[in-house]
């Protein structure tokens, strides 16, 4: 990747919360790992040496079912941490998720081993750790509710109009059954579900993306 940062820089620039002495833990303890778009970086049954924190690009988590469909949870970013990975290490567990890079992603690596330490020490950590826990659980809880209290195009709606304002963009490049993937139905569903809010002029379908109106 271009302007390649070091463990330091990536530490400075999307954890500034950090105090200093956590700072120099991390800086001498972990490493950078890249993944490629469309990489699996954490699957089912895994066990974890380390836990993530994301510096670069975007990874998405899902919950996959015992025919292999996947269900989509939620999606990490830079400047934050995968809950469950935090959660798996420190308890020596295998992971009951997969998480996929959705685009070309920087991760920093904290052994497990350091696990216990950072949580006693470090007042900044443990904070991190129980904000980070706290912001999945709404994520989750938000995602829950669209399932059992909203309809189809209610959840697409929502769903399309969370992609645009967390890319920063209105240009969505995911497909039709990608869409469909995340949340559970079919791609015929999804695909009647767009051009009927394309005749709403809610968005606009184009042949690789859909650009996000409303």
């Amino acid at each position: 990747m271009p302007n390649e940062l070091t463990v330091s820089q990536y530490i400075n620039q999307f954890f500034p919360q950090f105090e200093p002495g956590l700072k120099e833990k991390l800086i001498a303890n972990c490493y950078i790992k890249k993944f490629e778009a469309e990489e699996v970086m954490m699957s089912p049954g895994q066990y974890f040496r380390s836990t993530m924190l994301i510096v670069e690009g975007r990874v998405k988590l899902y919950r996959q079912g015992e025919e292999g469909n996947e269900f989509f949870l939620y999606y990490i970013e830079p400047g934050g941490a995968c809950a469950l990975s935090m959660i798996c290490a420190a308890r020596q567990e295998t992971s009951e998720v997969m998480a996929k890079a959705v685009e070309d992603t920087v991760a920093l690596l904290i052994p497990i081993q350091l696990m216990d330490e950072l949580m006693r020490d470090y007042k900044t950590w443990y904070y991190f750790v129980l904000e980070t826990y706290r912001n999945r659980y709404e994520e989750l809880l938000t995602m829950v509710d669209n399932i059992a209290f909203k309809s189809m195009d209610e959840r697409l709606e929502f769903y399309l109009k969370n992609q645009s304002e967390k890319l920063e963009t209105r240009q969505l490049n995911i497909t039709h059954q990608e869409i469909a993937n995340d949340l559970s139905t079919s791609r015929e569903v999804i695909s009647r579900l767009l051009k009927k809010m394309e005749q709403r002029g809610y968005l606009a379908l184009h042949r690789n993306y859909i650009e996000w109106k409303k």
